[in-house]
């Protein structure tokens, strides 16, 4: 089950870290989305910092628990708050990339529990 683990973990890491490259990067279609959602523009690179927080306590997790499960409870929470903040303003084509993201998030957690 760690195997698992560590490969959801992986992947999960490598949407983290491009989806916080994009908000330091701010290609147009991000600023619009974040625009289209009532963020403020300023808010980017804070989310992008919350992003690389969250896949480095992932990563580090692995050998850490409680951090990994931290981590992903953290991921949990912040991809849920996306999925309310599409869900807000109906945006419904960005709420499913939002959701699933969360699940992830959420199976993470439960498999740092089963492996600890």
């Amino acid at each position: 089950m760690f195997v698992t683990l560590a490969v959801v973990a992986a992947l999960m890491t490598a949407v983290l870290l491009a989806s916080a490259w994009a908000k330091f990067t701010r290609p147009t279609r991000l600023v619009d989305q974040m625009t289209t959602l009532g963020l403020p523009y300023g808010m980017l690179p804070f989310l992008g910092i919350v992003q690389i927080a969250g896949a480095g306590g992932l990563v580090v997790g692995l050998w850490w628990g409680p951090l990994g499960i931290a981590a992903a409870t953290g991921l949990a929470l912040y991809f849920a708050g996306a999925v309310a903040t599409h869900l807000r303003v109906k945006d419904f084509k960005g709420t499913p990339p939002a959701i699933s993201l969360a699940v992830i998030a959420a199976v993470l957690v439960a498999l740092r529990v089963a492996t600890l």
